[in-house]
């Protein structure tokens, strides 16, 4: 870790393991290992890059060694949605003692809470650039693309590379790994960021259902992917994965059914699983298989 690292704390509420976020793979991340998460992103605001290396010293809290300029406690705050330790989980804890699906998930997975996007700015970046294409492959190409013309940070020891800031984005013209019409779609999200339209703070407070039709205003954005901002970059609790097949898959698994749930079905069981709808939805797809 660079001398210039600053250190806070994240307090936790509720069961957590950051092995088990580390582990998940998500924003297009493949999956980790170690007791490190190393991350590096747009801060919110999307006027600088910061960099953060977190740790689990304790059930109760997490230490952050912040890279970068910004304020460590605005950096930890970020880091915090993120890894879905900004909410008090007793909660969702509790319900998966009075509930066996979810009680079931949560013992495949214990300590498992929804890694999410950066932001909702990189979660619309990585939407357009993974469309019809295989994963791991486009994650190669947002590293590229990061390294190029972001910023990368050495974090715990290997380097961690943030996307550009749209700014940046915006004065990239051409790059080989990304066709131009892919390109063209993000310059429109990077012009809304600076905007002010993608403030994932805002996003979050607002009606779900407002916020899905506007992000579906972005070309290449659909249903499927409005929802995966909603569910993995915006940090709710509550707004049900009904466009996901894996989700519903799982689901059916978990109730013994032999088909995947409808959106009408799935609604109806998850009915008993509010006000962590979402929470139980990535658990089910986390535990799948499993």
């Amino acid at each position: 870790m660079s001398s210039s690292a600053l250190r806070t704390e994240i307090p936790v509420h509720g069961r957590f393991d950051l092995e088990q976020s580390i582990g998940f793979g998500f924003g297009g991340r493949e999956p980790g290992g170690g007791s490190v998460m190393r991350l590096a992103f747009c801060l919110d605001g999307y006027t600088e890059q910061v960099a953060a290396a977190v740790t689990q010293p304790s059930a109760q809290v997490l230490h952050v060694e912040v890279l970068g300029e910004a304020e460590p406690r605005r950096v930890a705050d970020h880091v915090a949605r993120v890894l879905s330790v900004d909410v008090d989980a007793t909660g969702y804890d509790a319900l998966g003692a009075r509930d066996p699906v979810v009680g079931a998930v949560q013992r495949k997975r214990p300590g498992l809470r929804p890694p999410l996007f950066h932001s909702a700015y990189e979660a619309l970046l990585w939407s357009v650039l993974s469309a019809r294409k295989p994963q791991r492959q486009m994650a190669a190409v947002r590293d590229q693309l990061a390294r190029a013309h972001g910023r990368v940070f050495a974090v715990a020891g290997q380097d961690a590379a943030a996307v550009p800031l749209p700014e940046q984005l915006l004065a990239v013209r051409e790059f080989d790994a990304i066709p131009e019409i892919k390109l063209r779609r993000m310059h429109a999200i990077a012009r809304a960021a600076l905007d002010g339209a993608l403030d994932t703070t805002t996003l979050r407070d607002q009606d779900p259902d407002l916020t899905r039709a506007q992000l579906q205003t972005f070309e290449g954005i659909g249903p499927f992917y409005a929802e995966l901002v909603l569910v993995r970059a915006l940090g709710h609790t509550d707004v049900l994965p009904v466009n996901e097949p894996m989700v519903r898959g799982a689901a059916a698994t978990a109730l013994g059914e032999d088909a995947p749930l409808d959106a009408d079905r799935l609604a109806q069981v998850a009915e008993a699983w509010r006000p962590w709808r979402t929470w139980v939805g990535v658990a089910l797809r986390a535990t799948s298989g499993l």
